[in-house]
């Protein structure tokens, strides 16, 4: 009998740790979406007077270097294992090599809300990918909500086809930079990776960011901070330090948390936050297709995220009632 009330009592600790997990990710997915949601005029902003790789260069050096900073005072091991390294580069390629030249170029060429919408189709990318990579079962709640949640950045999309179809650049790379972050997300569900989520973050950071310091230090050569407004500084300060070091922290705790397919699909409420900060910062336009973007994104967060939390305690519950 004492066996069965330490197994009962091990694994009702294992419920309370994964709800305690499953709280954290919700709280870090709100975060995420509200600063990475007000990133994307910040880096309109940038861009419009700073060159694209310098921009990106000096991102990713402020986020390496607090990163870093963390982590060592925190005391965690800053040494890469062997056996992550061939799976850091790869996730290094996706999260940070691809995705941030090609969102910055894409920004640079459209509406930054407009260009935050094409840059979330990542989870109709990712999904896809993680069945096939990882091997990631897309139930019935999962499939609903990509689709709800596809259905939500349609709703944007549509009413702006055909500015998207005249000026294509940034639209392509916008989708490019969607599919090398689906890439780098699930690289990293495909590997149990033995470091700190800090530690993993930072190199990934200067791993991805090798290219960019290279392409910044060959293109962007003549480049004159001093050219830059007051205006252009604060958005590259905000850029550089809120989303690049807590938002890229935060994400990949979330990664950590959740499978690949519902941690993609909880950053789809982004775009909108993306798009209504644009329209205040930038004055992007906004009418009933945000209104309407909105609420049926957040009803895809709610099929995906909520709706098994509400499952699993159920299920806890009867559980406990079960003589």
């Amino acid at each position: 009998m004492s066996s069965v009330a330490e197994a009962e009592a091990r694994s009702n600790r294992n419920r309370q740790d994964r709800t305690g997990q499953d709280r954290t990710g919700l709280w870090l997915l709100l975060a995420i979406t509200i600063f990475w949601g007000i990133n994307w005029p910040a880096i309109k902003l940038s861009v419009n007077e700073v060159p694209v790789w310098a921009f990106r260069a000096i991102c990713l050096a402020a986020g390496a270097g607090g990163l870093f900073a963390i982590a060592r005072a925190a005391g965690l091991p800053l040494r890469i294992p062997r056996q992550d390294f061939g799976w850091l580069i790869l996730a290094s390629l996706g999260n940070i090599t691809g995705w941030h030249l090609f969102s910055a170029i894409g920004v640079d060429h459209m509406l930054p809300g407009r260009a935050s919408i094409l840059a979330f189709t990542m989870p109709l990318w990712a999904a896809p990918i993680a069945a096939i990579w990882v091997g990631e079962r897309l139930g019935w709640l999962k499939l609903l909500g990509l689709g709800v949640g596809a259905l939500g950045l349609a709703v944007l999309v549509v009413p702006d086809w055909q500015n998207l179809v005249a000026a294509p650049l940034g639209p392509i790379f916008m989708l490019l930079a969607a599919i090398s972050w689906a890439f780098g997300t699930v690289a990293l569900k495909a590997h149990s990776f033995s470091m700190p989520t800090t530690s993993l973050v930072a190199w990934q950071m200067v791993i991805g960011g090798a290219p960019i310091f290279l392409g910044a230090f060959i293109f962007d050569h003549g480049f004159e901070p001093g050219s830059v407004s007051a205006l252009g500084w604060w958005a590259v300060a905000y850029a550089a330090l809120i989303p690049m070091v807590f938002c890229h922290w935060a994400w990949f705790r979330v990664v950590a948390i959740y499978p690949a397919v519902v941690a993609a699909i909880g950053t789809l409420a982004i775009p909108v936050v993306g798009v209504i900060s644009s329209a205040l910062i930038t004055n992007d336009p906004v009418g009933w297709a945000e209104i309407l973007s909105l609420l049926l994104i957040i009803f895809a967060l709610f099929l995906v995220l909520v709706v098994p939390m509400l499952q699993q305690r159920r299920a806890a519950a009867a559980q406990g009632m079960t003589p």
